[in-house]
Parts: C-alpha cells; sequence; structure tokens
C-alpha cells in the first residue's frame, strides 16, 4: 500500500538526515583537530520496482560519508621542530607500534603533530610512531641499518624498509681539526728577523683541545717573504705537551707582492703521526689556508702593526644530542651542542592513485584499501609526492559557516520528512474511519 510505502519512505529520509547531521556534528567537533579532513554527506535515492506502470512503490533515500581527503588545508606556523606538514599530495606513514611485529597496522595521516615520546621516538597524539628511511650522516640511505650506504633509493612499493624515528639515543662523535683559515696582517715595516705569534685552538680525534702555537718569521726584506712555523703544541685544558714532535715546523712560506697581497705560496701541512699524539689520538694533518693569490682574503701584508682577523678550523668536541631539523625534502637531521649535524633518517611521503577511497580510523589516520590504489613511497618533492613545510601544521579543512548552513539545510529536511510519517498516519487514521 503506498501510505505505509510513503511512511517507510520517510523512515529512510529521517535516518538519511540524521546520518548527515552526525557527519556534521564531527566536523564542528574537528574543527580545530590538525590535519583533520571534512566529511560531507552524499545522498541517493532508494527505488522500489513496482509490478504496474500506474503503480508508484516509495523508496526512499539514504546518504553516505564522503570525506575529501586530498583537500589542503591551510598551514599554520609552529614553534616545534618536529611539527610538520605536507604542501600537496601525500601522506605520512606511521605505525601503531615502535617496533612494528605482526598484526601492527601501517597508517597515513596528514596530522603532523610529532612529539618525541619517553623512549625517544617521535610519535603523534594518536599514539602512532613516524616512519622513516634510515641514513647515514651524508644523507645516503642505509635501508638495512648495517652502516653500508644503499645506491638507490628503497623499494617504493614496500613499508618493510621503514623503521621508526628515535632521536634522543644519538650521541655525536668528535671531529678532529684537519683545516684552518687564517686572516691577519702582517706589518710591511717589519724587518728581517722579526717575528709575530699567535695560537690556533685544534682538536684531535677524541675531541680533546690543544693550542698550536704559530710563529711568523720574516726572512727577506724584498720581495717580502714571511715563513710560518709550528712551535709547539700543548692541551687547551692543561697546559701540558700534547705532542713528542720536536718544533719548530715549518708550515708555510709567504711572498708578497708590491700591492701587499700574496703573490706564491709553499705549503706543508701539520702531520702529526698518532705514536706522536701523548693522548692516544689518531694521526692527524691539519692544512693551513692562508688566503687565495692576489686577493686580500687571508694573509695580507699592508703598513700598521700586527693584527689577527679570523680564525676558523674545522674541529669539534663530542657532542650531546641538542635538537632535530626536518628540511623540506624529508631529511630529519640531529643537532648537537658542539655546532655538529648528522643525518639520521629521510621521510617519504606515501601517495595513492585514489585517496579519497582510503578507509578513516582513529587517531585522524587512514588505512589502506583496495579502491585506494597502490601505495607508493617517493622522496618529498619527486614525482606526485608533496613537499614537507618544516615547523608548521596543517589546519582542518572545515569550513564553520558551511557546517552552520548544511545544519540548516538537514534539520528543515528532517522536519519535512517527519512530516511525511504523521501525515501518512493521518490518512490511515482516515481511512479506519470509513468503516465506522
Amino acid at each position: 500500500m503506498s501510505i505505509y510505502g510513503a511512511m517507510f519512505s520517510g523512515v529512510s529520509a529521517l535516518n538519511a538526515n540524521s546520518n548527515a547531521m552526525g557527519m556534521i556534528a564531527d566536523n564542528i567537533s574537528n574543527l580545530n583537530t590538525i590535519g583533520y579532513k571534512s566529511t560531507s554527506a552524499r545522498f541517493s535515492t532508494l527505488v522500489t520496482a513496482s509490478s504496474l506502470a500506474t503503480k508508484y512503490a516509495p523508496g526512499g533515500v539514504r546518504s553516505a560519508p564522503f570525506q575529501i581527503i586530498d583537500r589542503q588545508g591551510l598551514l599554520q606556523a609552529s614553534q616545534n621542530p618536529t611539527d610538520i606538514a605536507i604542501t600537496g599530495n601525500g601522506f605520512f606513514v606511521v605505525n601503531e607500534a615502535a617496533v612494528p611485529a605482526s598484526g601492527d597496522r601501517y597508517l597515513y595521516t596528514r596530522a603532523g603533530q610529532f612529539t618525541v615520546d619517553s623512549q625517544g621516538y617521535l610519535a603523534n597524539n594518536g599514539g602512532s610512531y613516524l616512519q622513516g628511511w634510515g641514513t647515514l650522516p651524508d644523507g645516503s640511505y642505509d635501508v638495512d641499518q648495517n652502516g653500508v650506504a644503499d645506491p638507490s633509493q628503497p623499494d617504493p612499493t614496500s613499508l618493510t624498509s621503514l623503521q621508526a624515528i628515535q632521536v634522543t639515543s644519538l650521541t655525536s662523535t668528535a671531529t678532529p681539526t684537519s683545516s684552518a683559515t687564517l686572516g691577519l696582517n702582517l706589518p710591511a715595516t717589519a724587518a728581517v728577523g722579526a717575528t709575530q705569534t699567535m695560537t690556533v685552538k685544534s682538536f684531535d680525534s677524541l675531541g680533546i683541545p690543544h693550542n698550536i702555537a704559530l710563529q711568523w718569521d720574516k726572512t727577506v726584506v724584498s720581495p717580502a717573504t714571511w715563513t710560518l712555523s709550528a712551535t709547539g703544541i700543548t692541551r687547551a685544558d692543561t697546559g701540558a705537551a700534547s705532542t713528542t714532535l720536536a718544533f719548530p715546523i715549518n708550515i708555510d712560506t709567504v711572498v708578497f707582492g708590491g700591492n701587499g697581497t700574496p703573490a706564491t705560496f709553499s705549503p706543508t701541512a701539520l702531520s702529526i703521526p698518532s705514536a706522536n699524539w701523548v693522548s692516544g689520538a689518531s694521526a692527524s694533518s691539519i692544512t693551513f689556508n692562508l688566503g687565495t693569490v692576489g686577493q686580500a682574503d687571508g694573509v695580507t701584508q699592508f703598513a700598521g702593526n700586527f693584527a689577527l682577523s679570523f680564525i676558523n678550523q674545522n674541529g669539534v668536541p663530542i657532542g650531546r644530542f641538542q635538537s632535530v631539523e626536518i628540511g623540506e625534502n624529508g631529511l630529519v637531521t640531529a643537532l648537537f651542542d658542539n655546532g655538529g649535524r648528522r643525518s639520521i633518517y629521510r621521510l617519504p611521503i606515501a601517495t595513492f592513485p585514489n585517496p579519497n577511497a582510503l578507509s578513516p580510523v582513529s587517531g585522524n589516520a587512514w588505512s589502506e584499501t583496495a579502491t585506494a590504489g597502490n601505495l607508493f613511497l617517493n622522496e618529498a618533492g619527486t614525482a606526485s609526492a608533496g613537499r614537507i613545510s618544516p615547523s608548521s601544521l596543517e589546519s582542518s579543512t572545515v569550513d564553520l559557516g558551511e557546517e552552520f548552513t548544511n545544519m540548516i539545510i538537514i534539520q528543515r529536511a528532517y522536519t519535512a520528512s517527519s512530516k511525511i510519517i504523521t501525515t501518512a498516519d493521518e490518512m490511515l487514521e482516515e481511512l479506519v474511519r470509513i468503516k465506522r
């Protein structure tokens, strides 16, 4: 009977609009959820076939959720170096466990609000752990974590080469001094036999600081010639002798032109065999860079006093982990308090041919589905993968004005649907009265 069909049609409309109101409620609730993608209701008809062409069989309506996952949200700045966002296509890869086992799911998220947990892993608010490819300090891949560089990018269709990113267990090794750059002026009026002294701080392979005593000697007036030699090396912390070498050791001879800039160099590296280090450090070879021929970018000879402009050396002592830095290309770099930097991971960007078909899970993430297509892992900014925006977060795509407008529409549709039921009820009541 069409009246009963109308009632059931009205019930389906109530259910469909109730479903849609639930989606609006979720959207408004997640207005400030980082990386959240708004859900909209898509209505479709329910058709009931009739046996007669002159009869109409009411069907109804149903609603299904549709989440526009690939819609870009606005980026907001953050002061946290481990907060990251994606500009363009793709997702961060996370896992439910820090050390994935069978049954632990890999998930995909746009919510880049990661913090360091008690074990040093980068985890998000949903309790999932950020995944990346291991790298060597120079940024090359170390997929097997055996310290051997992989010449190519890991398999872009496999998740097995990923590992949870752990940062606080790192320590920096000492970097021995291998070069020192000097900027100074030697007095042009100095006579043959004049000397000038200076000290350069350096580090051995153990990170122990040393002071290298240097002496400049003027040997020829014209053309003006100065020799640089090391007269001793002592511990910077104790003052004790650092080596058993015999001093002085010639390092360089500089001949100056008439314009006060170097005309020629005769450099010799300061070599310290391991047997001569009192500390037991490995052998060192320190090259002194005194500038460029014909340019006043290092050592010069002009009128005036002996004056130091700069001393730069590339050695550093052992350092402690301080923070991490994540670049636009996804390279995760550990920063140490000694100024050292070390590449430790590279974040992949996961892409799917149909990202809107991914299945949502709690924690503002999605899981793979057959209709989403095959997974691809690429470096940020390559192929179809978006770039990473460091110290940024992607805002929710919820438009509050749009949600309130839809709420009014859904409310009116729900009220109208209820009228179908009450009107059909009145018609049935009228039908019952015929018998009386």
